[in-house]
Formats: structure tokens, sequence, C-alpha cells
């Protein structure tokens, strides 16, 4: 049940034993755990889901793989250090700089998208959204661009080598491609600018690394996930994509919107530092606590509509997306960004396509990953899939 919690009846109890985790879905209740690190501590954050069997141990440590507490994991005094580093990076007047150049990369890649589906189908995952945040936040912190699908491919095995359930052989694999790529990091950081030459003042090599593969794993990949959930949504909103085109509709709140109904992220986890009680509820130390961030967003009593897609509803802005507290998403102003420049450009295509081939989304505990996002040009052949 907790791999696929998009598929989860709206209807859930407020706190419950489930799978061995303690899940918190109300959306008081997650903010209050958010809110206390000393009770509900981020340890655990980054643990693997199916734990990590010796060969692709093996496998990780061969190639030198560390990752020690940095940014959401971290509950210790140098998380103030490297957050501010990566937040003055991140700032909202550097990302604003970046919005005219996004506006024209995102123009040229939707008028190329129209002319392709004169002659059939395109997939706004792969040939829109996927990369479009790592070249974002390249331009940013001065990540290594040199091959984007290498890039891609590493971000999206850790999510899945840590967060989803695994045999044995899948645990290799993934441990190949994370291994390799963590490698390269290491390399990359001892001579690199920037925000890298900045962190390697104030911390170690390997919780330099470790700031890095946070960033290109939760700083761009779920960036371009969430793009892509957005897109499906609104492909099936006709009258949201009528008013955007006439005005009347906010970009802005349709981003809000989409954060709170179809977030990249569904859930995240704390683990318990002593006994307590939630609303009653008894949790032990060292119980791994599941805040289930999408079912906060449907709590009917902040949401007006809690699940219908209704831009500006009373507490629409109100979602916990971003998390909350001392661990809120550092890059909440930049998706914020690349997602209303994606809608603005996006929806007068969308409004002239039908969906071909759905997003579909793997097990996984915390992440949706979409995989594709077919459409076709509305009245041409071939029959819709709903994958």
């Amino acid at each position: 049940m907790l791999f696929r919690l998009w598929e989860a009846p709206a209807v859930v109890d407020d706190i419950a034993r489930v799978d061995g985790y303690v899940v918190v879905a109300r959306h008081d209740l997650v903010r209050r755990v958010l809110a206390d690190p000393g009770t509900y501590r981020p340890d655990n954050a980054l643990d693997a889901v199916t734990p990590i069997e010796v060969a692709a141990m093996r496998i990780l440590v061969r190639h030198g793989f560390r990752l020690p507490a940095t940014l959401a994991n971290n509950g210790t005094h140098s998380h103030p250090v490297l957050r501010a580093a990566v937040a003055e990076a991140l700032h909202p007047t550097r990302v604003a700089v970046q919005r005219a150049w996004l506006t024209g990369v995102v123009r040229r890649r939707v008028a190329t998208l129209a002319r392709r589906l004169v002659d059939g189908p395109v997939d706004l995952y792969a040939d829109l959204a996927a990369d479009l945040p790592l070249l974002v936040l390249a331009r940013l912190v001065e990540l290594p661009t040199d091959d984007v699908r290498l890039v891609k491919d590493f971000s999206r095995a850790a999510l899945e080598l840590f967060w989803a359930p695994l045999d044995g052989e899948r645990q290799k694999h993934l441990a190949g491609l994370v291994g390799e790529y963590h490698a390269r990091l290491r390399a990359f950081v001892r001579t690199a600018p920037g925000l890298v030459a900045r962190l390697r003042e104030q911390a170690t090599e390997d919780q330099v690394i470790g700031v890095l593969f946070f960033l290109l794993v939760a700083g761009q990949e779920t960036t371009s996930q969430f793009l892509t959930l957005l897109l499906h949504r609104l492909a099936g909103e006709p009258d949201l994509l009528a008013g955007l085109a006439r005005g009347t509709q906010g970009v802005e709140d349709v981003v809000e919107e989409g954060l709170r109904l179809v977030p990249p992220i569904e859930t995240w986890r704390r683990v318990a530092a002593r006994d307590t009680d939630l609303d009653g509820f008894e949790i032990r130390a060292g119980d791994s606590v599941v805040m289930w961030l999408a079912a906060a967003g449907r709590d009917k009593a902040v949401f007006s509509v809690p699940d219908e897609f209704v831009p500006g509803q009373h507490g629409s802005r109100r979602h916990l997306a971003f998390g909350a507290g001392a661990h809120r998403c550092l890059g909440a102003h930049l998706a914020r960004m690349e997602a209303a420049v994606v809608v603005a450009e996006t929806a007068p295509l969308l409004r002239g396509v039908r969906v071909v081939r759905a997003p579909y989304c793997p097990d996984n505990l915390s992440f949706r990953m979409p995989d594709a996002f077919v459409v076709a040009r509305t009245g041409t052949g071939g029959a819709p899939q709903t994958r």
C-alpha cells in the first residue's frame, strides 16, 4: 500500500501504523512533525527503503560512495552552514535572472513540438520537461552538464535505489550507475567553481559531494517530474486551458494548485528520537514516521474543494509540497518559476492535443518518477492509452 499512495482513496486515517511505518496524513499533524526536528529527526530521510544487499554495497564501496548527513538527512550543527550556502546560490533574485533565458528555451521547444505534432505523437516528458530543471540549476550553481543523459540516469537510479522496493539484481545494476556517477562528482568537486568552491571552504569533500548528490537528485529530478504531472493534469482541464488563453486564469494559481494536487514527492520520512505521542497516538523511539504530504494537500479541513483542481481556491497555497520548518525545500522559488514558465508557454499547445500515453509512475515510497507523457493532435488516428 505504501508504494503507490497516489492511488489510495482520498479518505484516510489521520494517523495509523501501516507496513511498519507510522503514517501521518492530516495537514496539521504533518506540519507538527516537520516543525519539531528535536522529536522527529531527519536522520532516516535518505535511508534505503529496501536494505542494500552485500553485493550492491560492495559495488558502491568500490566506487568510493559515501553519503554523509548534509541537507535533507542532517540534524547536526553542520546543517545551517551547508543550507545557507545553497540558499545563497538559489536566492530568488538569482532565480529571477534565469526567467527570460528559460522562457526562450521553452518557447523554442514548444514551437518545435507543435511542428512535430503534425506528423505524429510527441513525448512532453522526454522532449520538454526532463532536462529543463537540470539546465537551469547548472546555470545557478555551475553543475556539470557535459552529459545530460548521464546525469538523468544517475538521478533516477538514485531515487529508485534508495526509495523503491527492489530485488538484489536490480540493486546491483542501480548501485553501478549511482557509484560511477558519484566517482565523477568526486573528481568534479576538487576544482569546480561557484557554489562548490564556497562549500570547499566550509565542509569536507564528502559533505560537498553529498550536497551535490542531493541537489542533482532532489533539486532537479523532482521538478521535471512535477512539470510532467502538471502538464498531464492540465491536458484534462480544458476550461483551465481556455482561461489561461484568455488571461482570466492566473498561471501562479495553477502552479500552486498543481503542487497541492499532484506533488512529485508523495511522502517524506522522519525518525522518532524518543517515546512521544501525536494527537494521542503513541509513537515509540526509533519509529519511522512517514508524512503523507499529498494526503495533507487534500485535507478537507484546510482546502475548500480538496479533490478537484480549482486554482485559487481557499487554502490552495497552504500545501506542504515543499515541506516546512528547518528543512523546507530550498528550491521552492526555483521550482515555482520553472513551472510558471512551462505552463504559460505550453498551455496553447495542450489545447489542441489528446493524451496517447499517460505518465506511468513505478512503485516508490516518496517519488512519483513519471516515465513519459505522449500526446498527439486532436483528431489524429490511434487509440489513446491510459497506462
